[in-house]
């Protein structure tokens, strides 16, 4: 039996201060849980030779601001002081390797469909997250599916914003993908070209070259995907977008998914024809050495992605 993860986090911060873990609520007719008006962050703390380190957290928030840009939600608090409270909280929190959850939402004060006369609130929680597949998912990779969900067109919901309301089609996605056997799905775009999983982008390898699908195909545009793009750089690997039809699926020489969750995690079978020889292949397994030895502190931190976390109280 799974322990709990939140068993040892007492605080959350929110709105500018932090609360005991049992009291950070939110009131029942908060605009958020009736219309999804939330905008919100996944991002990795791990543990390296140097202490607590969160990986690429000045990206996080610019991706959060530019979420809440587009729903127009002012956030409250400059991107120092949230800055700040993402390490505070990880810091009182006593955590070394954790997720961290920044969210931004509207509050009670509307309960119209316009969400301009509610108040918008804050919050930040950190807590011990493993393997977001399971435990041997890295290794030994996953079997996907693709799903009957597709995303929506971009000019219907902005993929490009981190919107709760656009993790409605995700759960689509993924207890269809549960239910059926499956590890997690994959969703097309409303072209029918292939799009993301249901919370993690994609990779595709075709001899020696990568692909990823274009921002144009309704992803969102991952932080992850990016440090794995620019590693590929790095390596010398051919990398581009390019829209990706789904029949290049089942033909593929490896195929991954990226993301704060799932940092690198290899895909094994799509529709139970297994990609490849059915193992994680050796572009993978390179990608994914890199992005979690520099993540954990074990390959130089060429590019500035680690912030350290302060003991507490140092600050």
């Amino acid at each position: 039996m799974q322990s709990d993860p939140f068993a040892g986090v007492r605080w959350i911060w929110m709105n500018g201060a932090l609360r005991e873990f049992e009291k950070a609520t939110v009131h029942v007719l908060a605009h958020g849980l009736h219309y999804g008006s939330a905008l919100f962050e996944g991002i990795r703390s791990y543990e390296t030779p140097g202490g607590p380190a969160v990986f690429r957290l000045p990206e996080h928030l610019r991706r959060l601001e530019d979420s809440c840009r587009i729903y127009r939600m002012a956030i409250p608090y400059s991107r120092a002081e949230l800055t700040r409270a993402v390490l505070e909280t990880i810091a009182v929190n006593g955590l070394a390797s954790c997720y961290i959850r920044p969210i931004v939402y509207r509050g009670f004060g509307s309960v119209g469909v316009s969400p301009l006369g509610a108040p918008v609130e804050v919050a930040i929680a950190a807590w011990p997250w493993g393997a977001y597949l399971g435990a041997e998912a890295l290794e030994q990779g996953v079997d996907v599916r693709v799903s009957s969900w597709r995303r929506a067109n971009p000019d219907s919901a902005p993929a490009t914003a981190k919107a709760a309301g656009n993790y409605l089609t995700s759960q689509l996605v993924k207890m269809e993908a549960g239910l059926d056997g499956y590890a997690e799905g994959i969703a097309l775009d409303a072209q029918g070209l292939v799009s993301e999983g249901s919370a993690e982008n994609l990779f595709l390898v075709r001899d020696g070259e990568i692909l990823t699908p274009p921002v144009a195909s309704a992803i969102l545009p991952g932080i992850t995907r990016d440090a794995v793009a620019t590693l590929a750089r790095d390596l010398g690997l051919a990398l581009r977008e390019a829209e990706i039809p789904r029949g290049m699926l089942y033909t593929a020489d490896e195929l991954f998914f990226s993301g704060t969750a799932v940092e690198v995690t290899p895909i094994r079978s799509v529709d139970r024809i297994p990609v490849g020889d059915g193992k994680p292949g050796p572009v993978t397994r390179r990608l994914m050495r890199e992005l979690l030895g520099i993540a954990r502190g074990e390959i130089a931190d060429r590019h500035g992605w680690l912030t350290p976390v302060p003991a507490a109280g140092s600050g």
